[in-house]
């Protein structure tokens, strides 16, 4: 685990820490206000913080299973428990979610009187000042850490914020009209509540499934390889998520085939190491040589593929006599079939040189389109 891993998690458990302690005392503060005033929505505010602090518990679970390091049977490391501890927060959250959707409804339908005062109000702008702290600080370390779990802590914190200003007001309506809107704002907490577990599964299960790596990421990989003299185009990269900060990719390089073995491998070793000392990214790099007398020849076919579609590019170009063969990596958004864009290449090809016998495989990208 290099250094900057190690701060990183340090900096991820003093949060979670901070979590707990935070919203357990916000738990309890409300849960006082709900005795003295005898409402339910502050009750279901109430829960609502204690199911963050258990979004905290379990953070902070993932945080440690995080440090451990690879072995025999997890050789690329427990980077990925973050993610199944997020996922297991969200299972909590619902559930407590629909159990309130339940208590609320119950009490739209026999609503109870309440008992305000003075020390209710303070209670709650106090807790909302708290909420309002921790969304700023837990903000400014998920941006700084790349924590998606602060991120989503602060996000969190700031619709607690906004939760509790929205019991604050349902009290003073109630106290001005005698109407009883308590059960119908423990209602609104609920289906936030609730929402607010969907949306944790969501952006959970979605690196767990294995989501298209972030454009921007691409784009950086792509060009820090294409900053290296001897590499003439970068293509097929494939990028894995374990986990926050631990992750692993292939990718094919082309060069000139003029280059020597040995000093075509000092360059790809250069590369990788680069990637792996600066980026924390564990690069594996497969070279493909091109002869200079196929450039032109390559220069023009990938004008062909761009006329097909902006974002289509070819790779692995092969001239041997009259066959043409090479790889197009179509993307997501072409409409054209295989074999129409086949087509499409052989007609353009042959007009530049009729000899020509064109092979053509059409592939599918891995990530976002990098040209």
């Amino acid at each position: 685990m290099n250094m900057n891993e190690t701060q990183r998690l340090k900096i991820g458990k003093k949060y979670s820490l901070l979590g707990i302690g935070a919203n357990l005392l916000l738990f309890v503060l409300k849960l006082s206000v709900s005795i003295v005033s005898g409402s339910l929505s502050a009750v279901t505010d109430a829960l609502n913080n204690l199911t963050d602090a258990s979004a905290s518990v379990v953070s902070l679970i993932g945080f440690r299973l995080s440090e451990k390091r690879a072995d025999s049977e997890h050789p690329y490391g427990h980077a990925r428990a973050e993610y199944l501890s997020a996922l297991v927060v969200a299972m909590i959250t619902l559930f407590i979610g629909f159990e309130l959707i339940k208590s609320s409804v119950s009490e739209i339908l026999s609503p109870t009187q309440l008992t305000l005062s003075p020390m209710v109000f303070v209670i709650l702008i106090l807790t909302i000042i708290i909420k309002i702290a921790m969304a700023i600080t837990n903000y400014a370390a998920g941006k700084k850490i790349n924590s998606k779990a602060l991120i989503a802590a602060a996000a969190d914190s700031r619709n607690d914020a906004l939760v509790t200003t929205g019991v604050i007001a349902g009290y003073i309506t109630t106290y001005i009209t005698r109407v009883p809107v308590d059960g119908y704002i423990s209602l609104f907490v609920a289906l936030f509540i609730c929402m607010g577990g969907i949306m944790l599964t969501k952006s959970t299960l979605s690196p767990l499934l294995g989501e298209a790596p972030d454009k921007h990421l691409v784009d950086y990989i792509h060009t820090k390889i294409l900053s290296y003299p001897s590499v003439l185009g970068a293509h097929d990269l494939i990028l894995h998520d374990y986990g926050p900060h631990k992750r692993f990719a292939s990718v094919h390089v082309e060069m000139s085939a003029e280059l020597g073995a040995m000093e075509s491998h000092s360059i790809v070793d250069s590369i990788e190491g680069d990637f792996l000392k600066n980026d924390n990214i564990n690069m594996i790099i497969h070279m493909d040589p091109i002869g200079s007398e196929d450039m032109a020849l390559r220069q023009t076919i990938a004008s062909i593929a761009r006329k097909i579609h902006p974002d289509c590019t070819i790779h692995d170009l092969s001239v041997t006599d009259s066959e043409v063969r090479f790889d197009c990596v179509k993307p997501s958004g072409c409409t054209l079939s295989d074999d129409a864009m086949v087509t499409a290449f052989d007609i353009a090809i042959r007009m530049i040189d009729s000899a020509y016998s064109v092979h053509v495989t059409v592939d599918s990208s891995f990530s976002p389109i990098i040209n």
